[in-house]
């Protein structure tokens, strides 16, 4: 990923294919789908974001593009300059059922063509004696899409390194893209530095820890400090880790605050106390282990 010091959310990162993502999205994991969805989705969109984040399984893909749908009416911006995302349910691992499912997402979200699409989860629990190959058909069925013209990019999420290199022995195309959970406490450094090393762009999921980050002395030290919400404080940080952030509200307010966070740096050091924060006593749950969840 090509980077340059982002100065708004119009500023953009490289891919290794060449396209352009923009350096913040804007997540919408438990989002309730309906006006909750659409309207924080607009609200987004309206105050700058152009990056929006979605999932088969979040269940708010319709309200999402619908959202985008309407903003897009107003003439306010064109198609091209939107990055839309969305992930491959679990259910729907192998080369068929991956087919159908990115037609489903397509037709859900109104559009023509997808940004980016991840495979959500590496090892689902109904593939668990099988998932490199389910994984591999699914991959397949992704090159296609990308090849077609559907999918501009396309890659994973809450991949670890010993499931990335599974993909890779069958692999045509390399993946873009890998979303992790990235928040203060849980930087993942081992596991950033792998997917730099093969050209994979990290986006940080949860960077508010689901609102546990809230609680934390560390941030509010340093929300002090900087004379900046301790939301900011976290995008920032996951930002200089290397990431993109996706935080997430559904409030219109907290929406636009949560994305004003290009004047101002935290020091080195400001950045290792974060990573060193006890995440698990503000009630922060790590990312899980992909073999041994189960769903």
């Amino acid at each position: 990923m090509q980077k340059s010091e982002p100065k708004s959310l119009a500023s953009t990162y490289t891919l290794s294919n060449g396209i352009e993502i923009p350096c913040v999205g804007f997540g919408t994991w438990q989002t309730p789908d309906g006006d909750v969805a659409y309207n924080s989705v607009l609200s987004a969109l309206k105050c700058g974001y152009r990056h929006i984040d979605t999932a088969t399984a979040y269940g708010n893909e319709e309200s999402v593009g619908r959202a985008i749908n309407d903003f897009l009416k107003t003439g306010e911006v064109k198609r091209s300059e939107l990055f839309i995302a969305t992930k491959l349910h679990n259910r729907d691992h192998g080369y068929e059922a991956a087919k159908a499912a990115i037609e489903k997402s397509l037709s859900a979200l109104g559009l023509e063509y997808l940004d980016l699409y991840l495979i959500h989860w590496p090892n689902p629990l109904a593939f668990r004696a099988n998932w490199a190959e389910a994984n591999a058909g699914a991959w397949k069925a992704m090159e296609e899409a990308y090849r077609a013209g559907k999918i501009r990019a396309i890659g994973l999420s809450n991949f670890f390194e010993r499931h990335i290199e599974k993909l890779l022995e069958s692999a045509v195309v390399a993946p873009m893209v890998n979303q992790i959970k990235i928040c203060p406490g849980i930087a993942q450094t081992e596991l950033v530095k792998y997917c730099k090393a093969h050209a994979i762009a990290v986006e940080g999921y949860s960077p508010l820890g689901t609102g546990g980050t809230f609680r934390s002395e560390v941030l509010k030290d340093l929300s002090e400090k900087y004379g900046r919400p301790i939301s900011q404080i976290c995008v920032r940080w996951s930002m200089q880790q290397g990431a993109i952030p996706l935080p997430k509200s559904v409030n219109a307010e907290r929406i636009a605050q949560n994305a004003q966070v290009f004047d101002f740096s935290l020091s080195e050091e400001d950045c290792k106390a974060i990573a060193e924060i006890d995440f698990a006593a503000l009630g922060i749950t790590a990312q899980r282990n992909p073999d041994e969840a189960t769903f």
